[in-house]
């Protein structure tokens, strides 16, 4: 399977099972469609593979650079009621967004990564 975007950010997926060759590239009304790896889709970095990798590294990424505001709001002595909300809205929200779509397709490391 392949994804392919054109320059009108048009996706194109291609179910076959056999990958045609580089010499002969995929045109759509005399344009050639860009063969691409990954992009990113409502949020989610959908791989030319299926695979979730590329998406789970982004979300911890995003979920690591969130904590940081967390533990300052710890060292401003703020309740446990304030910071749960706060870990709930701004950093919980990161982990789960689109779940239902990869989550049943990850790999166990990357389950331990989430």
């Amino acid at each position: 399977m392949e994804l392919n975007v054109n320059k009108t950010k048009e996706i194109i997926v291609d179910f076959r099972r056999k990958t045609p060759s580089p010499s002969s590239p995929l045109t759509i009304d005399g344009r050639t469609v860009e063969i691409i790896q990954h992009f990113k889709f409502l949020g989610s970095t959908i791989s030319s593979n299926l695979k979730w990798e590329l998406s789970v590294v982004n979300i911890v990424k995003t979920a690591q650079q969130r904590l940081y505001f967390l533990r300052r709001l710890r060292s401003f002595g703020l309740t446990t009621q304030v910071m749960l909300n706060f870990y709930r809205a701004v950093i919980e929200s990161v982990l789960v967004f689109s779940i239902t779509v990869w989550f049943w397709s990850i790999t166990q490391k990357e389950t331990l990564r989430l």
